[in-house]
Formats: structure tokens, sequence, C-alpha cells
């Protein structure tokens, strides 16, 4: 698969990622904190899979998605990404397990607006970065071209 495909995976993702945001804070606002809090992990989730898109990796498993960010976007990134946004989606994927799996846990209304405020924040910045990388390499193409077109003036000449 080539870099054309990757990157209108990553598209696509990251919409879906957006989508499962909207679908969060409406679940909020009806006081489903439970669904809420599921539908804001899986918005990071999937802004995760579209950045790993843009890297063309892939990941099958949570765990494996949230360990390929870490390695290479925080451990080995440019600094765009942080110990900080990890925890926020370590976390985010603990309530989300909690929620769904725990029949005893109750989401509070307080914990489920600050995860879907912190899932807002991974969401824009995801988008963000995959934008400013399209656009870079966009520039870098088109420098390409107008290189290339120089050089066969050039040689024309």
């Amino acid at each position: 698969m080539d870099k054309e495909y990757y990157d209108a995976l990553a598209k696509v993702r990251l919409e879906r990622a957006k989508e499962l945001l909207e679908e969060a804070i409406g679940l909020l606002e009806r006081e489903s904190y439970k669904s809420a809090n599921n539908r804001a992990f899986y918005a990071m989730e999937k802004s995760i899979k579209a950045l790993l898109a843009m890297a063309q990796m892939e990941a099958t498993t949570h765990n494996g998605g949230l360990k390929q960010f870490n390695y290479c976007f925080i451990y080995n990134g440019d600094g765009t990404f942080t110990s900080e946004d990890y925890q926020k989606i370590a976390g985010a994927e603990q309530i989300r397990t909690a929620s769904d799996y725990d029949d005893f846990y109750v989401a509070s209304k307080e914990e489920t607006r600050q995860l879907i405020e912190n899932t807002k924040y991974i969401v824009n910045k995801i988008d963000s970065y995959i934008i400013d990388r399209m656009c870079k390499d966009e520039d870098i193409l088109l420098q390409e071209t107008v290189e290339s077109e120089i050089s066969e003036e050039d040689m024309e000449q």
C-alpha cells in the first residue's frame, strides 16, 4: 500500500474520531456517563489510529495502538506529543474499561466531563498534527515539481 492509501485512511479515521467525540458529548448531555466514557475513549483510539496510519503503521489492539503511539510519537517523536498526552489516553482507557466491564462502577458527571475535555484536546492535537504533516508533504511535492521543471528548462537551453 502506498502513501496515498495511508493518507486517506488517516483522514477517514480522524473523521470517525470526531463523530465519536460528538456522540460522547450528546451522551454526557443525556447523563449516560458510562456510554459517553466509551465513545470518548474510542474517539481517542481512532485518532491515534489515524496518526499511526500517517506513519504507515497499524495496530490490532487498543494496547498495541497505545504502545506504538508512546514509542513512535512520545519516546522517539519530535516533541509534539508528551507523556501527559499518553497519561490522558491511558486514563481514558482505564475509565472506558471500568465503564464497560465493571458492573458496580459508578461513572460521575465530573469524571465524564473531564474525559471529554481530554478527548477534545487529544483529537484536536492529532488533527492539527496530521494537517500540518499533510501540508508539509504537499509543499515538498510542489517544491520537487518546481525544481524538476526548472531543471528541464535548463536542459532545453
